[in-house]
Formats: structure tokens, sequence, C-alpha cells
């Protein structure tokens, strides 16, 4: 109680200090409010004061929270709402609310991430590759033959943060503790070190995140054979060579953006919190059990459970439980009921989002599927009124488009075929959608430039800072201009230095120029110039984005536009192959910087050298992408006949659609060529889209600037606009439930009862996370392996429309 009463006290003392008020009344009144709190104290307990100390606190967090620039005075927190008790264990008995190695850590952050760490625990040892040996090599081939499949066999992240620990711990237990001495060198490991490390246990799952994936160049590989008959004559280790690049190239610009994104306490990189949640609970439970531990993992493991068994119904037994469309069931013949109440899908997560971004994405999809969408098919939005919800290229009549017949043999347009059967027309929705596409990347430049220009600022002088001075004879480290009990924690360790990003970022562009220089991948090299240039610009805006919002703009659209305006200068390269690899080492660049700089944050929760991370991202690629290729490889040579039709494929699942999808992309932008699009009347307006991303956000920044107290600064149009590019195909029921979830979740519950959120929200995420990839795994190797075994029509999953909306068109 003492404890308490003097943090209290220190804590009031220093408001009145630093000059809260100016006023000698102001003055009586602040000592008053002491003198009462300290009476409080004395005469109550511990509860009150750790609230009362912890409420201004509390303001600041949220204004990390809830977006940039937002003020701390307009922070509401109800009354009644139970503080954390920051003497706890996890925080330490040293640390009060106002201690530096906390006031700048976000809220959830404190209550979810240790603040101890243990510098002598094992990092890289034998155990740990093989771990890697045995995660990676399943996730690679997994993920890689989806991309070729119509069901897939999903390999979450949590199943290898699940598997590896209970796989470690039976290491450490039963492997021989012998003395391996490395022959020919002074090295020598010990086969097992001790028990298994909470550290191991993190490394073993961020090398499974970088090789347990797919790689972007089987789009150019399986297109050039496939369609072209065209086997690029490089040999399968070159092969090898350049998928490894473009996956480099990515993780080498994330020291771009690292800087600004992983030690900055500010950012909290939702998707490796809700991992570190998930490795906390792990070890407590595995090293210090206690009540809260193991209830923490029995509602991680009946939540997983009850997900898992619950899937069977919407996925396979039961699909009318997967699209609750009311009004279908109330009026199931009426067309107008069905056009509005059908949809399959679109739940999203509920537990990482943070609810400002929910209620940006929600409202997008109001405007998209109950504004734009009735508008267009019963108003007439638009000057063409067929495939209003498809992604497929139609004629003018309204039928499909043969865009095959459009490529020669020699793999030029067909000039004659497409005087025959005229521009390539979209539907309404996939013609809007690209319109806001382009308003996206545009905005989210002029966002960042705006309103993270005084985070950029600030990151940026401290950089300047640290290359003038030095301590020790040494230059100082990013983690000793932070005084956040993490970076604390993170000095004792070594730091990656740029020149290891430099060299690995001059091995993948050695390798790309000495492939690309050849002429065999169908791209001009200068473009590789290009794909570096807008990949330098991207990543810094893009990761700001994701690690506060956990929002991913995806850049694809922009990517393909961008190669057909080049290609099309130009006399040559026309070939629709060169832009899936324009594409492959572009959207790399961001792509892999993202999940490098989301796994070193992991990292950085955890308390894991960072040059043992850096380590790891490699060596998961070097075990990942030669799988990859032998997959890709294995397809073609096995599966390439059903993948472009020449036979039937009795299981109905080697199809290709992912394939023909990129070849239609693909010839629109640089067979037929952007001018061409966009002399044709329906898409004129689309290079206006990034001319409404660049001008909004400078509406809002001045808006946010004259009412900073309407928030403007929480409505991300980056956000708003890409959902509205996002492709339905239908009017989906499960958006209203997710909003639903989502205010529940992220709205009531962590302002009502933030105990509970903070125990469980994280936890709860990866068990959901892990339940529904577990049942799609069950389903997948029980009915689809094989021959397809499909589930028999009965009233829940009836023939005409497992929602049951009879008069739905198509």
């Amino acid at each position: 109680m003492a404890g308490a009463a003097l943090q209290l006290v220190m804590g009031e003392v220093g408001n009145v200090l630093m000059g809260q008020t100016v006023t000698l009344s102001g003055h009586q009144q602040d000592c008053s409010n002491l003198l009462n709190s300290v009476r409080n104290c004395l005469a109550v307990d511990d509860d009150f004061c750790t609230e009362h100390a912890l409420q201004t606190n509390r303001a600041k967090e949220e204004a990390t929270t809830l977006g940039p620039e937002f003020d701390e005075k307009e922070a509401k927190k109800d009354d009644d709402e139970p503080m954390p008790d920051y003497q706890s264990e996890e925080i330490g008995e040293d640390l009060g609310p106002d201690d530096a190695a906390i006031q700048n850590l976000p809220w959830h952050v404190r209550r979810i991430v240790s603040l101890h760490d243990d510098t002598t625990l094992p990092t890289i040892t034998f155990r740990y590759f093989l771990l890697v040996l045995l995660f990676v090599p399943p996730g690679a081939f997994l993920q890689q033959m989806n991309m070729f499949r119509t069901t897939s066999a999903p390999y979450s992240i949590f199943f290898v943060q699940i598997g590896a620990s209970y796989v470690g711990d039976w290491m450490g237990k039963t492997m021989p503790a012998w003395e391996v001495k490395v022959p020919f060198t002074r090295w020598k490991f010990n086969t097992n070190p001790g028990p298994f490390s909470v550290k191991e246990h993190v490394l073993v799952v961020i090398a499974a995140a970088s090789g347990a994936t797919y790689n972007l160049a089987w789009g150019p590989l399986s297109l050039s054979e496939l369609y072209f008959k065209d086997k690029i004559p490089v040999h399968p280790a070159i092969w090898i060579a350049f998928m490894l690049a473009i996956v480099w190239t990515g993780y080498s610009y994330a020291a771009i953006a690292r800087q600004f994104l992983v030690y900055d306490p500010t950012q909290p990189w939702f998707d490796a919190l809700c991992q570190t949640a998930l490795f906390e609970t792990q070890t407590r439970q595995r090293e210090f059990p206690s009540p809260v531990s193991r209830r923490q993992m029995k509602v991680f493991f009946c939540s997983l459970l009850a997900v898992a068994v619950w899937q069977i119904l919407p996925e396979y037994a039961f699909p009318m439980l997967s699209s609750l469309a009311v009004l279908c069931w109330i009026a199931p013949n009426n067309p107008a009921a069905n056009f509005v109440g059908a949809g399959l899908g679109a739940m999203r997560s509920l537990f990482l989002t943070p609810w400002y971004t929910q209620v940006v994405v929600f409202s997008a999809f109001v405007v998209n599927c109950w504004f734009f969408l009735p508008l267009a098919k019963w108003g007439r939005l638009g000057i063409w009124d067929h495939g209003l919800m498809s992604n497929r290229l139609f004629m003018e009549n309204g039928t499909k488009y043969p865009v095959l017949e459009l490529i020669t043999p020699q793999v030029t347009l067909n000039e004659t075929a497409y005087a025959q059967y005229g521009p390539l027309y979209v539907g309404a929705q996939q013609l809007w959608g690209t319109f806001f596409d382009y308003a996206s990347y545009t905005s989210v430049l002029v966002w960042m430039g705006l309103f993270g220009y005084p985070h950029l600022k600030t990151t940026f002088v401290k950089y300047l800072e640290r290359r003038r001075h030095f301590k020790n004879g040494k230059r100082l480290t990013v983690n000793e201009q932070y005084s956040d009990q993490l970076n604390v924690l993170m000095r004792s360790y070594e730091e990656v230095p740029p020149s290891w990003f430099l060299i690995l970022f001059l091995v993948s562009f050695v390798i790309i120029v000495s492939i690309v220089g050849t002429g065999y991948l169908y791209v001009p090299l200068w473009t590789y110039f290009i794909a570096l240039a807008t990949g330098a610009v991207v990543v810094i805006p893009l990761g700001w984005l994701y690690s506060l919002s956990n929002f991913q703009l995806p850049i694809g659209t922009t990517n393909e536009l961008l190669y057909g305006l080049m290609v099309n200068a130009i006399p040559g390269y026309k070939n629709p192959v060169g832009a899936t690899v324009y594409g492959a080492i572009a959207g790399n660049a961001w792509y892999r910087a993202q999940n490098l700089l989301q796994d070193q944050k992991l990292g950085h929760y955890m308390h894991v050298p960072p040059r043992a991370v850096f380590f790891s991202q490699i060596f998961g690629s070097f075990v990942g992408v030669p799988i990859n290729y032998a997959v890709i490889r294995w397809v073609l040579d096995k599966k390439g006949d059903y993948l472009v039709a020449e036979k039937k494929d009795p299981t109905n699942q080697w199809t290709g659609q992912t394939l023909t999808l990129q070849l239609t992309v693909a010839t629109q932008y640089v067979l037929i060529g952007p001018k061409r699009i966009f002399a044709t009347p329906i898409y004129r307006p689309l290079p206006y889209g990034f001319l409404l991303g660049a001008l909004v956000p400078l509406f809002l920044y001045l808006l946010h600037r004259r009412f900073p107290r309407a928030k403007f600064n929480l409505w991300n149009c980056t956000i708003f606009f890409c959902t509205l590019a996002t492709f339905w195909g239908n009017i989906s029921t499960g958006w209203l439930s997710g909003i639903i979830g989502g205010f529940v979740v992220m709205y009531w519950a962590y302002r009502h009862h933030y105990e509970l959120w903070a125990r469980y929200n994280y936890i709860l995420a990866a068990a959901f996370d892990s339940g529904y990839n577990l049942n799609a795994l069950v389903v997948f190797l029980c009915f689809s392996v094989g021959k397809r075994v499909w589930m028999p029509h009965w009233w829940g999953n009836d023939e005409r429309s497992v929602e049951r909306c009879f008069a739905l068109d198509g």
C-alpha cells in the first residue's frame, strides 16, 4: 500500500510541478486533489491508487491506438473500467505507470509483452535446425501447390507455433547432450543445451514464416510453359537463384523502413502482438505455470477445438450456415430480396484490427454494396450494363471475350482478332474497383506525407544524430535513442549492421540483372530498375499503414498498369509473361519487406537477438524456395494438361484459375495496352482515380487541422478506397456480422472490460485462426486429396443455392 501511495503522490506532485495549471487557484486545486488522493490511498487500498495513477496514461495510450496526433484530452474512459495492475510480474515491481520504461508503450503492448529478459537463453541450436527442417518443407509444399488448385490446404503459422512448442519440449527432455566438434574448425556445439527455450521457439516460427509459403516466380514459369509452350531455357539452379533473389530484394528493402517501424514503441504491428501473446502464454505455462496461464491455455485449446468442429458445418455438411441470408429465407424467389440479401464470406479478423479500421472498412462496404451496386443494377449507373458483379472480360454484347485468340503464335497482338471482337469490357463493379484501386495507391503516399510527417521527421533526426554521436568509441545504436524498456533490453544484443542488408541487396541485384539481361524473362532490363524505385517509394508508407491499422494495401493493379505503360512505349517485349515477371519483382519489394519487418517486430517483442532473427529469415528462405521450385516443376510435368484444359481433371481441382486470371490481366495491359484501353469510353474516368487519391487526403488533413476534435485523422481514405476496390462478386452478409462482432470485441470489451480483453483477446485471435485453418486442412485431406467427395444435397445444402436465394442471377 505504501508503494502505491508513494507512486501516486509522486505522480500528482509531478503534474503540479510540470505546470498543468498556472494560476494560484489552480495550484491550490492541484494541492487539494493531491491531499485527497493520498488520504484515499491510505484509507482504502492499493486498487484505488493503481487505478487513479494510471488514468492519465490511458489517454496517452489511446492516442497511439486510435491514430496519429490523437488529442489525449479527448480520450474518454468509463469510470468503472478496471485498470491493469502494473505491479504484476509481467511489468515488474520497479516500474510505475509514469516510468519512461513503459510510458511510451501502447497500453495493450504493456499488458502482453514481458519486460524482463534472460540473455543466457539459447537461440540458434542444433534443435533449431532440426525443427526448421521439420516444419518448413510441408508449408512450402502445400502453399505452393495451393496456387494451382481450386481448393487449398492451409498451413497456418500457428500450426508451427503450437507444434514446435511440444516437439521442442520433447527434444529438450529426451535428446542426448553430446558435444560435437565441427571437422576442420574450432567450432563445436551441444546437441541438447538444456530445456527448450522460448527464443529457439520464436526463431523456428520466424524461419517458417519466411520459408513455409509460396514464391511469386511461379507465375512466369508456369505461364510461359503452359500457354506459350516456351520452356524458358534456364537451369533449375538459376531458377532457384532467381526465386531467392526476388525474396531477398524485399528483405533488403526492409532496411529502409525498420528505423521507422520496428524500434519505435508506438508502432504495434498487431499480428506480431498476437503471436507474442501466445508465445508468452506458452512460456509461462511451460516454465512458471500459474492459474492464469493455465486458464489462458485452456481457453486457447477449447476455442481452437470448438472453431475446428463448428467449421465442419458451414465448410462441408451445412453450407447454409456460411451465409445467414435472412432476406432470402423470407422471400427465396424474390429477385430484389435475393440480390440485396445474398453473399458468402467476407468475415475478417475481429480480434486484431483496430476498431477505427473496422469502421472505415465497413463504411466502404456500405457505399459499395448498399449504394453503388443497387444503383448500378436498377438505376443504370454507368454506360454499359452487362456483367455487373463479374471479374471476366466481355465483348460489347455481353458475351465472354476470347482473350487467348488475341495472342498470335509469335506472342504479339492479333490485330485482326481485336478488330473482329472489339474493345474489352468489364462489369461496373470491376470498373469502379479499378478506379479506387488507383486512388488508394496515391492516397497512401499523400496520407503518409501529411499525417505521418512528424513521425518521419523525428525518426530521421534520430538517425542523423546517431550518425554523428559516438559512445565509448562506437556509434550510438538505435536502441539507445529510445528509452522504453523493450529497447533498453535490446541494447544487450548486437544490431544487424546496414552492410548486411546492402550485401543481401547486391547479391539479389547481380542475380536478377544477370538473368534478365539474357532476355529469357521477357522484360527489358531498365524496367527492373523502375521496379526497384517504386518498391523503395512505397515500403515506408505501406508499412506504416499496416503497422498501425493491420490493413495491407495490395499494389498489383498499379504495378501491372505501370509495366503496360512502359513496354507499350517501346518496340518489342509484348509477351504477357513479362508482366508477371515485373509483378514478382516489384510485388516482393513490398510484400517480403513487410514480412521481414513484422517478424523483426516479433523478435523485438520477444527479446530475440536481431542477428539471430535475420539469420532465421534468410535460412527459412533457403529451405523453402527449392521446395517451391520442385512443386512447380512437378505440377507442370504431371498436371499441366489439366491446368490448360487439354484433359479433363477427374477431381476438378487442378483448374489453374489464378493462372488464367494472370494471363487475362497481362494480355489486357501488355498486348492491348493502357492507351487503347483508356480510349474506350467506359475506361476514360479511370486515370482520374490517381488524382482523387492525391486530393482527398489533403482535404481530410485540412479538416483535421481546422476541427481536431472531429477525428478526421482516423478516417483513413487509403483504407476506404482500397475496400471500395475489393472485388466482392456478391453483396456479402458477412460484413454486417463482422462489424457487430468487431464492436463487441474491439470497442465494448476494450473500453468496458479491459482486463478481460487484455488477457484473452489475442489468445482468442490465435485460437480462431488456428481452428479455422485446422478445419480447412482436415476437410481438404479427407474430401479433396484424391477424387473430391461432395456433400449430398439436402435442405441445408440445396443444389440450386446453399443460401436458398433461388432467384439470384448467375
